[in-house]
């Protein structure tokens, strides 16, 4: 779930767009005050969902570490559910740790608060994880909204009701009605779609009755207000009259709740034409986010020419029965939860789904092999497209499954393979396992499944399944080619031999790749080849030999636009320079780790923040290093991967080097500030001020600077004053003194006032 960057968190931009709920915002507050979970439970469309981002957004400020919303509407599996946690926290399972670990191991010391959203179709994989959490991080606080309680330990159950009610008071002062809840929300939302909607004492009485008619449901007066574009507010009171005594009722106010949504969405269905209803139902389809390109290859048929998708999915926004949102420069569109529910219920009245299912299927593996021939020059556009699109391919994906379809999950998954390697690399293992199991032992089709799942365990550092998998990658390519995918699984294999030690094995694959006729010119293979010859002479020990192969690899990797082989080849020359001590390594390892900020590689990120960290403390920067290394380390639990095989040793060295030169409580306190920064910070702090300082004086990096205020504040925490004391003795107010530590924090980016005192005790003069 793509959502935009918060404060300390990933909430939503649009969370504070809030009607009313001043009752239940305040129960909620106090709730968790005292309790660690709280369940906002409800039918779909009462609002539980903008319950629970506005109570975090107003609450974030008061959790060191944030709130962050982990959305569930696109996840049907437990893996899923615990993927989309993952991905919330900015996590990615790139080592051998399980993925519940990584995310209990990271959120064990963070003060935090965790919104959960939508659990009530995965309720017993979220309630799970939800206690996995609160048993292994004890400043973590929950809230949770689904339709029926997650029945976990320690659970306070929050019923949310709809809007409250107005009076049944035609003639009450229009001031005072358009103070109801519900009253509010309609009149904005109408005012919004119509241009011109006001409440009036000649409206006033069908507003009442509208509000009333629909039970106060968020998402029914919703689509109700953008009718006031063509219709009176009178005329809505009337056709809702109609379309409830339809239902045989013996009146408005005994009609169950979810019985008023549906008729309000049946009313708004039925006003639709032939080709907006087939779009609508035909949009269920997708677990997310979609474009108009996605709408135009997956609905449109004859029924539905690809030409008039755009008008009638233009229509469709504008009736409020599909969302719009901008991801970056692409307008993308989802379908409310009870909105995709409704549109599923119709496709499969219609006999569509069967249809409708392998429209999608075809759309997408089509799509995803087409756009895969670019991904490697143009990988940071690629990576963007497949984040925007990845819930509906995860669908995709799972609906093959299902079928027994697996020639075409197999071609999906191989069109992912630069995801699983940067993105989703327990998840790509997991799929590729699972297919290879599928399939009869030394199927031709297996050949790439069987590198990518080579070169994934490589990257994994499990040389054992390495080899194995790239064996039968080989063992396949010599029969059937290709000579690209024969030369890269030979390369790799090579590879894969020199992590166990076999010295024999690495050279004669790697001189079978070399004499393998590519038949043309191919960048991609020279690459693979490359690769292998480098890690050849590091497992030697040959370090001149390592920076020749690593140079002619960035090189090409230059010349073929290839990002990622190139931030790898000038992390190794950066690396390479760092052991010799004969060169800066520094712009080597900056613009290495500009590339892996650019395509979000975390793995890179953690080993660079750390090598810049020990270039640092041996150009003279000794608080510097500390805090790179504090935030290596904070950067490392984000992933779950290994210490890097060149640096380690460094690290080891430079760690010590550190303690004895700064001293054992002054290390640990820059360190604890680097390890307190979050990961955009982390970045900042590596690629900002003091980094190509190289040579310096040995003056320590004082950035973030405080105003001389916050330097008072901060001394007088090193003696152990509380904030009152410090107001006292500064006459300045306890609040004012509380704003000044909380700015503090910020600079810092620490997390408490003892690491605030510590920092102070070693830096300030």
């Amino acid at each position: 779930m793509a959502t935009a960057k918060g404060l300390c968190g990933n909430l939503p931009a649009e969370a504070s767009s809030f009607i009313g709920r001043r009752r239940e915002l305040a129960e909620l507050r106090a709730r968790l005050a005292t309790a660690r979970l709280v369940s906002l439970v409800g039918p779909g469309g009462v609002g539980k969902t903008r319950l629970a981002l506005r109570a975090a957004t107003g609450l974030a400020r008061g959790f060191a570490h944030g709130a962050w919303l982990v959305g569930l509407a696109e996840v049907h599996t437990e893996e899923g559910v615990l993927r989309a946690t993952a991905e919330a926290l900015g996590l990615r399972d790139h080592g051998a740790v399980p993925a519940l670990d990584l995310v209990t191991g990271y959120l064990a010391d963070r003060e935090l608060l965790l919104v959960v959203d939508n659990c009530e179709h995965v309720l017993a994989p979220a309630a799970e994880i939800v206690t996995a959490v609160l048993a292994a991080a004890l400043r973590v606080r929950v809230i949770a909204t689904s339709r029926e309680p997650l029945s976990v330990g320690g659970e306070h159950v929050l019923p949310v009701p709809p809007l409250e009610l107005p009076l049944v008071d035609t003639t009450a002062p229009v001031e005072r009605v358009g103070q109801n809840e519900a009253v509010r929300l309609f009149t904005e939302r109408a005012a919004a779609a119509s241009g011109r909607f006001v409440l009036t004492e000649a409206n006033r009485a069908a507003v009442i009755g509208i509000c009333r008619r629909l039970d106060g449901l968020p998402l029914g007066l919703e689509l109700a207000a953008v009718k006031t574009r063509v219709l009176a507010v009178e005329q809505i009171l009337a056709h809702l009259s109609d379309r409830f005594a339809l239902l045989g009722s013996d009146g408005w106010a005994a009609l169950p709740r979810h019985q008023t949504l549906r008729t309000a969405i049946d009313w708004s269905y039925d006003l639709l034409t032939d080709e907006e209803r087939v779009l609508l139902r035909r949009l269920s389809v997708f677990a997310g986010r979609f474009t108009l390109d996605d709408a135009r290859g997956a609905c449109a048929d004859g029924c539905l020419p690809a030409g008039h998708v755009l008008s009638v999915l233009a229509s469709l926004v504008g009736k409020s029965l599909v969302m719009t949102e901008l991801v970056g420069p692409v307008a993308c569109h989802r379908l409310h939860e009870t909105m995709r529910e409704y549109a599923a219920e119709r496709l499969a009245d219609a006999g569509e789904e069967s249809a409708s299912a392998e429209r999608l299927i075809d759309y997408y593996v089509t799509r995803c092999a087409a756009a895969v021939e670019n991904a490697r020059p143009q990988l940071v556009d690629w990576l963007g497209w497949v984040e925007l699109e990845i819930d509906t391919i995860r669908l995709v994906l799972r609906r093959c499954r299902d079928r027994g379809d697996s020639a075409r999950r197999l071609a999906l998954v191989g069109s992912l393979a630069w995801w699983w390697v940067t993105r989703a690399q327990a998840e790509g293992i997991a799929l590729l396992d699972d297919l290879i199991a599928a399939y009869p032992r030394g199927s031709a089709e297996l050949t790439g499944a069987h590198f990518m799942r080579g070169f994934l365990a490589v990257l994994r550092s499990d040389p054992a399944t390495g080899r194995r998998e790239l064996g039968l990658a080989v063992e396949s390519a010599r029969r059937a080619g290709p000579a690209r995918l024969l030369i890269e699984a030979l390369s790799m294999a090579s590879v894969a031999a020199g992590m166990t030690g076999d010295a024999a094995s690495s050279q004669h694959l790697l001189e079978e790749a070399l004499a393998v006729p590519a038949g043309h010119e191919d960048g991609m293979s020279a690459l693979a080849t490359t690769q292998a010859q480098a890690m050849r002479c590091f497992f030697a020990g040959d370090l001149a030999g390592f920076r020749a192969a690593s140079l002619a690899g960035a090189r090409l990797s230059r010349e073929l636009n290839d990002l990622y082989t190139l931030e790898i080849w000038l992390m190794n020359l950066g690396l390479a320079a760092l052991i010799r001590e004969d060169e800066n390594p520094e712009p080597l390892l900056v613009e290495s780790l500009t590339i892996a900020q650019r395509i979000d590689d975390r793995v890179a990120q953690f080993y660079l923040v750390g090598a810049l960290g020990c270039q640092a403390a041996r150009s003279g920067q000794p608080g510097r290093a500390a805090r790179l290394l504090g935030a290596s380390d904070s950067l490392r639990a984000l992933t779950g991967a290994a210490v890097n095989a060149l640096l380690g040793p460094i690290q080891v060295e430079t760690v010590e080097r550190l303690r004895a030169e700064l001293g054992q409580a002054r290390y640990d306190a820059e360190w604890a500030i680097g390890a307190c920064l979050d990961r955009d910070g982390a970045l900042t702090f590596a690629l900002g001020p003091g980094a190509g300082r190289s040579g310096g004086a040995g003056v320590v990096d004082a950035t973030p600077l405080l105003t001389p205020r916050e330097t008072e504040i901060a001394r007088h925490l090193v003696e152990g004053l509380s904030n009152r004391q410090i107001g006292s003795q500064l006459f300045i107010s306890e609040r004012t003194v509380e704003n000044h530590i909380r700015n503090i924090m910020n600079k810092l980016g620490v997390s408490t006032r003892a690491q605030i005192a510590g920092w102070a005790a070693t830096t300030l003069p």
